[in-house]
């Protein structure tokens, strides 16, 4: 699995021009599912995002995690995550899973981060062309991935 996850200060996911899901002050995870992940992806990449410590602590360090504070999480689908232009222009997306193995796991880690998250969680709608706003915090973007665990 692989998460693009950002601090924000707000954020919202629309379809078709109706709100389906907005947070406040939290997390926007942008999730992606590979083709070869399995419960264990699932599960680091969601231990990680629930004790990630990116929000500032009284002395103004990055030592709070979204439980701490409750704050809210929306989680969006991205296939486009494992996009890969190595050939060329055009990017390739053949490592990415396929939509029926995708859209489980997907399910799975809601549900996972559900029951973890003390604050709000919202989602977007699997599959759907969706319009995201956000107001980012700082900036703070971190990169996972439950393959690539060095950096």
């Amino acid at each position: 699995m692989r998460a693009l996850v950002r601090r924000v200060l707000s954020a919202s996911v629309s379809v078709d021009g109706q709100t389906i899901g907005e947070i406040n002050r939290g997390l926007l995870v942008f999730l992606a599912v590979h083709k070869d992940d399995d419960d264990s992806d699932l599960g680091w990449i969601s231990q990680k995002i629930i004790g990630m410590r990116v929000f500032d602590d009284e002395e103004q360090k990055m030592n709070i995690s979204l439980v701490d504070k409750k704050y809210d999480l929306l989680v969006i689908s991205q296939f486009t995550l494992f996009g890969s232009l190595r050939k060329g222009f055009r990017p390739s997306f053949n490592h990415a899973a396929n939509q029926e193995f995708a859209i489980a796991k997907y399910h799975k880690f809601l549900q996972i981060i559900s029951e973890k998250c003390m604050g709000r969680v919202a989602s977007g709608e699997f599959g759907s062309d969706m319009k995201i706003h956000s107001i980012d915090d700082g900036p703070v973007s971190l990169w996972l991935d439950s393959k690539e665990k060095n950096y």
